[in-house]
């Protein structure tokens, strides 16, 4: 986490307090606690550490500190902060709460507190201590910021445009602020305000790419992307390194087509971070889309190792394991995808019919029974489930899919009947049924992908998607 995202004051007082002492040199024989006039210096490295996000280090020479120094409570509320930026909340907390003993309104340590919330994922003891900092300093920025952006993260817009005024009626170039604003008035259809807010900070803050992109996204939703590209290649100028605007970059890339420059982008974006998910998203369907399936394939397989929680990388993956015939990893694929979307029979009955590929028709039986427990027992779904499951049945089910009103439900099983009796062996009403789904052109789904490949296999029907 970034430092300067959470207790950007403290670290900026960090730097105040240090002043301009120069370097030192350690001996070899380095004392393990530093005398009370060497701290400043001790401080000075420290600071050297947090330019380079070195968090572990900068931590390390804290603990060198002479025991009046730290426990001082300006070192208190800097080690806490850094603390948090380590990821080490527990210790933060800990340290904040020292202070807080001593001193319960100190707004230093509520906004540690607060941050060790925020990264702990629990917001509403993150709001609680927001809320306690600014009813001691009804203008303290970072508190009123925070607030308006945990309401704009939750929608409601109303809140955050209050606080956000709140806080540019204190900092009019407040530029935490403007953005937030802008972006409020940007979720409120009110483009032009949102414009004017951001066209201000950006000529307040020529160093920052922040303006720079949110202006872009601006112009990308009116559908402006040369002006949206032109405001994202500034950012890359500004900020080279910054993962969100090569993401943006790339997005608005593939609006305008150029889907090479874009995959390009999360290239790059996923060699600054690759363990942020967000890039392999869109790297992925775009290998997939342009036919590169074993990039896309290790995409996907990336992906479900840094957010498992993200069934479509489960989803894609398997749908190219399906079509290269690995039936058993398509199967493990799609079981994953349906422990985390159990109410998407598609998952399960992916699963079933690579699971009978790849080894007997009875195989998927007692894993079909448990999915029956949760269908609509008048659902179409069902009658599929139960037919795979019950391995009888087919005519009274191809009838139910006949009869089927929804054009993309109906789609949908009538793959599954395909494959079922391609499974058992019956070619001729298997390769029926598979002309059938491409016919019902349902192309939104998952079937009529795989549907397309096994007639392009079988020299049936017209190849309309790669």
């Amino acid at each position: 986490m970034n430092i300067y995202r959470y207790g950007s004051g403290l670290v900026i007082a960090f730097f105040l307090f240090i002043g301009a002492s120069s370097a030192v040199l350690f001996s070899e024989e380095e004392p393990s606690v530093i005398p009370s006039e060497d701290s400043t210096l001790i401080l000075s490295e420290a600071a050297g550490y947090l330019a380079k996000r070195d968090f572990s280090s900068a931590l390390e020479l804290f603990n060198k500190l002479p025991p009046e120094e730290a426990e001082k409570t300006e070192i208190l509320v800097m080690r806490a902060t850094i603390l948090n930026s380590a990821g080490k909340t527990a210790e933060a907390k800990k340290t904040a709460n020292a202070v807080i003993a001593k001193e319960p309104e100190n707004t230093d340590a509520l906004m540690a507190l607060a941050d060790a919330a925020a990264l702990e994922g629990k917001d509403k003891d993150r709001r609680a201590f927001l809320e306690k900092v600014i009813r001691i300093n009804p203008n303290h920025t970072r508190a009123l910021n925070d607030l308006a952006n945990i309401n704009l993260g939750s929608q409601n817009l109303r809140a955050a445009a209050n606080y956000f005024d709140k806080v540019l009626a204190v900092d009019s170039n407040n530029g935490d602020a403007l953005i937030g604003r802008a972006t409020v008035y940007r979720y409120n259809k009110e483009p032009r305000k949102a414009e004017q807010l951001l066209n201000r900070a950006a000529n307040l803050y020529p160093d920052w790419a922040r303006p720079l992109q949110e202006r872009a996204r601006l112009y990308k939703g009116a559908g402006f992307y040369n002006d949206a590209l032109e405001d994202l290649d500034a950012a890359k100028k500004v900020e080279p390194d910054n993962y969100w605007v090569l993401v943006d970059r790339g997005l608005v890339l593939m609006d305008m087509g150029r889907r090479q420059e874009a995959l390009e982008e999360f290239k790059r974006a996923v060699a600054i971070d690759p363990n942020v998910f967000i890039a392999y998203v869109y790297s992925a369907g775009l290998k997939d889309d342009m036919g590169d399936y074993a990039g896309a394939e290790q995409d996907y397989a990336r992906l479900t190792k840094i957010r498992p929680d993200y069934y479509f990388a489960f989803e894609g993956l398997g749908i190219l394991k399906m079509k290269n015939k690995q039936w058993t990893q398509a199967r493990d694929a799609f079981l994953e995808a349906y422990k985390r979307a159990p109410k998407d029979y598609t998952y399960a009955l992916l699963a079933a019919v690579n699971w009978m590929r790849g080894g007997k028709m009875t195989d998927p039986k007692q894993f079909l029974a448990q999915v029956l427990k949760t269908a609509p027992k008048d659902s179409l779904e069902y009658a599929i489930l139960k037919l795979f499951h019950d391995l009888s049945g087919d005519l009274e089910v191809a009838v139910k899919a006949e009869n089927e009103k929804n054009i993309y439900t109906k789609a949908r099983m009538v793959f599954y009947l395909a494959c079922y009796y391609d499974i058992k062996g019956n070619t001729t009403l298997a390769n029926k049924y598979y002309t059938l789904v491409q016919e019902l052109n349902a192309i939104s789904t998952v079937e009529w992908r795989i549907n397309e490949w096994i007639l392009a296999e079988r020299g049936l029907g017209v190849r309309t998607e790669k």
